[in-house]
């Protein structure tokens, strides 16, 4: 009897007759082996972005300061 939520076989078992403990024990391996993304790299800001920044030297409260 087959469902209509029935999704697609992603692993199948060539020889042998698993039981439910061994293939839950290797779905358990490939789960834990999943590999993570690379954090993306930080963007550049400019000097003039990084200037209005509070409590950074020559923040925004000394930009109307003369140089």
């Amino acid at each position: 009897m087959t469902s209509a939520y029935a999704e697609p076989l992603v692993i199948t078992v060539v020889r042998g007759n698993p039981t439910a403990e061994q293939v839950a024990a290797l779905v358990g391996a490939l789960l834990s082996t999943t590999v993570t993304p690379a954090p993306e790299p930080a963007q550049q800001r400019s000097a003039w972005w990084a200037s209005g920044l509070p409590g950074r030297p020559r923040g925004w409260r000394e930009s109307g300061l003369p140089r």
